[in-house]
């Protein structure tokens, strides 16, 4: 029985060709083609895996590029915007600068200025009027320049004419001949950060303040214009920049561009109605850089005061703080030493002894002419001689005022007022045979140029020291020595000596005209003759 059973498995066996049983054979052809479907399965989610990652990884970067290019946008808008914002909140009511000018102490701080509220102004100048319509943007169309010496009131105007409106619609600031400073004040009175708090230019090159100051100012005064345009809409007056001390600029390359970039903006502005420009200058430079280009600019000269206005401006001054009427011969004789500038006045006003008060401010213009102008006459070193031209021509031009000063007493001025004796420039440059030296005088307060190119002494009390040194005797003799050293010295740098050694010896030089190699030429030559030489007996004969 198990016999004929093994055959058939045997057949069977042998049939299927493979060595194996049929269902381990079946069993292996199951695994193999399992295992190819299991490689199959992993490469494809390999791909899937590796497609997936690389979308999430596009999609985050759209995503991410996406917020950070839309948050730097939003930021970029509201930066101009704050930017814009900020500027116009630099016109609101309320100006720093009235806030440090002290205005509404219950002393003020000049005879110029007004009390506490409700009182009348110490002095109500003539010009204060016009200074009052420029400021609160009545008088439009032109830009301004104030001009006048030192101390005469004109900052002290337009501070009380920006206290009349609060400081609305009006900025100030204060010139520097230093651009970067002066870039810098600018942008402090704009309430303007030149883009150096601006975070965008982290993820850039160059960031927007990689320039110059001239063009950082370029770019404040586009932002103005643009706050201009708008209060322009919603008021009707354009705003107002004060530029005050613009003399303190160099007349050099630099300040020469300045000047011209702000006059070109004050043109265009006066001519749209945008912005009031007002420069105040005490030196005549800026004016006769300013003309030259000027259609609608106009010029206010700020002076002394009227003897009127001076003397009424310091009896209530005294009256009111001192508690005592000075007599009107006191009150004048303090006009007849300082005049009528402000800053002279507000000094005797508040001083105990005014009459001592006035000698000792004649005795600081007379030395501060002295240190910058005195002569060292016919002993004076080579070594100082520029420096000497320079004081040399300051005498002689104060002499001529001097003199000027005789000529004129017979033509008092009909109110009583002080007539200080002008020359006109022109004629100052002749008389000084100079022509770069006023300027330099006018700076140091010296000599002043009015708007109408007159050359006058800064001011009374210079006036009178001119006279007390010039009336000193020798003066003039002294000055003329100092000249005469000078052009001595100027000979002698002219002079050039020659010493011919053959001369001294005893030689001669013979100068004869020939005739040269060719037709019609002519030929110099010099021939040195020598003496004969001597024998050595013959000189031990002569020196015996």
């Amino acid at each position: 029985m198990g016999i004929p059973m093994r055959r058939p498995l045997q057949r069977a066996f042998r049939q299927s060709g493979s060595g194996q049983w049929p269902a381990a054979e079946e069993a292996a052809t199951k695994g193999t083609a399992g295992h190819s479907s299991a490689n199959q399965n992993d490469s494809q989610s390999v791909s899937s895996k590796m497609l997936e990652s690389a979308a999430t990884a596009l999609a985050s970067l759209l995503v991410l590029g996406t917020g950070f290019g839309l948050g730097g946008y939003l930021y970029h808008r509201f930066y101009k915007w704050l930017v814009l914002h900020k500027m116009e909140g630099a016109f609101e009511p309320g100006d720093p600068v009235l806030e440090l000018a002290a205005i509404g102490k219950q002393v003020p701080n000049t005879i110029a200025t007004s009390g506490p509220p409700g009182d009348d102004h110490w002095i109500l100048r003539d010009e204060q009027a016009k200074i009052d319509a420029i400021v609160n943007g009545t008088d439009r169309g032109h830009y301004h320049l104030l001009i006048g010496e030192k101390g005469t009131g004109k900052s002290s105007m337009l501070l009380d004419a920006m206290k009349k409106v609060d400081g609305e619609g009006i900025s100030m600031f204060e010139t520097h001949a230093d651009l970067e400073i002066f870039r810098v004040r600018l942008g402090k009175s704009l309430d303007f950060e030149f883009h150096e708090d601006y975070i965008g230019s982290y993820f850039s090159e160059r960031g927007p303040r990689d320039t110059t100051a001239l063009l950082d100012i370029e770019r404040a005064f586009n932002k103005l214009e643009k706050v201009a345009l708008k209060r322009r809409k919603r008021v009707g007056k354009p705003l107002v920049l004060i530029i005050n001390a613009v003399h303190l600029l160099r007349d050099d390359e630099d300040g020469r561009d300045l000047l011209e970039l702000l006059q070109q903006r004050a043109e265009q502005w006066a001519a749209s109605n945008l912005v009031t420009v007002v420069f105040n200058s005490d030196d005549y430079w800026v004016y006769e850089r300013l003309k030259v280009l000027a259609t609608r600019m106009e010029v206010t000269a700020i002076t002394d005061l009227p003897k009127r206005q001076a003397l009424n401006a310091l009896a209530k001054y005294r009256q009111k703080y001192f508690q005592e009427t000075p007599t009107p011969k006191i009150l004048a004789e303090v006009y007849s030493r300082v005049g009528g500038r402000l800053t002279y006045l507000n000094r005797v006003a508040k001083s105990p002894d005014m009459l001592e008060t006035c000698n000792e401010i004649i005795d600081t213009e007379r030395r501060w002419f002295l240190n910058q102008c005195w002569i060292l006459g016919m002993e004076m070193d080579d070594d100082v001689m520029d420096q000497q031209k320079y004081a040399s021509a300051a005498m002689v031009l104060a002499l001529a005022l001097v003199k000027a000063e005789k000529e004129q007493q017979n033509h008092p001025a009909p109110d009583g007022s002080h007539n200080i004796p002008q020359i006109p420039l022109h004629t100052a440059r002749y008389i000084m045979t100079r022509a770069d030296f006023i300027k330099e005088y006018d700076h140091v307060n010296i000599f002043t140029i009015t708007s109408k190119a007159f050359v006058r002494a800064d001011s009374v009390p210079m006036q009178r020291a001119f006279k007390s040194i010039c009336e000193e005797p020798g003066f003039e003799d002294h000055l003329e020595k100092t000249l005469q050293r000078i052009s001595d010295i100027e000979s002698l740098g002219r002079t050039r000596e020659i010493v011919a050694k053959d001369l001294v010896l005893g030689g001669k030089y013979k100068i004869s005209m020939s005739d040269g190699p060719r037709r019609g030429e002519k030929v110099t030559e010099i021939i040195l003759e020598q003496p004969p030489e001597e024998d050595d007996d013959d000189d031990e004969k002569d020196d015996k």
